[in-house]
């Protein structure tokens, strides 16, 4: 998988020949402690809770464009998006990379294995905070149909052919919790009608350096078992559109052609009560109880 991720000692080769934007996507205090040689720190790549509203996806699309302009992008440069490791921050540094495929950035990379990875290698660190020039940031339109709304995934609901796809933890999809930021965050919990579920664990392994990305065939395994081919329309969701972007990049490099992201996800869906939602064990859970 060479086109999306790039590994640490590719990293450091790359800035030596081509203009590139390093972007780091930890906390001020992580970045503050340490970080990849001139990167820019822009943690609300993280924190960012979106809607999916016009005038939400307006606010997000102009956000990320202004803070992704004064972080360098032009255009012209490779943005390169990490976080610490790759799952430590819940896809952190991929939901950076999904917000700039959103707004049709052309080239964009990911630290495979995060800081860490950087670290490991020896590679160069530093406290040190550049001051980049700001550059005019472009959004191109068309770059959005990844992105999709509530009424777009309520569509979905029942449609057959279309996978609505959960990459939430376990007790998200069982409803036992609302969200990572504890059991009654969110005022439901339980999980999109229909929905299949692959947690977002399982797109990556553990290796001596730390978690990596499995291959594009171990990538095409997982999502068989939950009847998803590279010809599957996946619609993805977690709970804000950050684990579900880890998903979103394996998937992407998996070639699963038609991949998008209900990028409101559960934080949204939960909120609205005209929105339906299924509680409780799924019901291939409860046939199985029963023929037990």
């Amino acid at each position: 998988m060479t086109d999306i991720l790039i590994s640490a000692s590719e990293l450091a080769e790359l800035v030596s020949r081509e203009p590139c934007v390093i972007i780091d996507t930890r906390n001020p205090d992580a970045y503050g402690a340490g970080h990849i040689p001139n990167a820019v720190n822009v943690h609300e790549i993280f924190t960012y809770l979106a809607t999916s509203t016009p005038e939400g996806i307006h606010e997000l699309k102009t956000k990320f464009a202004d803070a992704f302009g004064k972080a360098g992008l032009s255009g012209k440069e490779t943005a390169v998006i990490y976080e610490q490791s790759m799952n430590s921050g819940f896809g952190q540094s991929c939901r950076g990379y999904f917000l700039l495929t959103m707004l049709g950035y052309p080239k964009i990379k990911v630290l495979h294995g995060g800081y860490d990875a950087w670290v490991a290698k020896g590679l160069p660190v530093t406290t040190a905070v550049p001051k980049p020039a700001p550059a005019s940031f472009s959004i191109v339109p068309e770059a959005a149909d990844i992105l999709i709304d509530a009424k777009t995934m309520l569509a979905a609901v029942g449609k057959p052919g279309i996978a609505l796809l959960d990459v939430r933890d376990v007790d998200e999809w069982i409803g036992d919790s609302s969200s990572p930021y504890g059991k009654d965050f969110c005022p439901r919990k339980g999980r999109i009608p229909g929905a299949v579920w692959l947690e977002w664990y399982r797109m990556m392994k553990p290796t001596a350096e730390g978690p990596r990305f499995k291959s594009k065939d171990e990538i095409l395994a997982e999502c068989a078992t939950v009847g998803i081919s590279q010809n599957t329309p996946v619609y993805l969701y977690c709970f804000k559109g950050a684990r579900a972007s880890n998903t979103f990049l394996a998937l992407k490099n998996a070639g699963v052609k038609d991949v998008r992201m209900y990028f409101g996800s559960w934080n949204e869906w939960s909120r609205d009560p005209s929105l339906p939602i299924e509680e409780g064990l799924p019901t291939e859970a409860k046939l199985t109880e029963k023929a037990a």
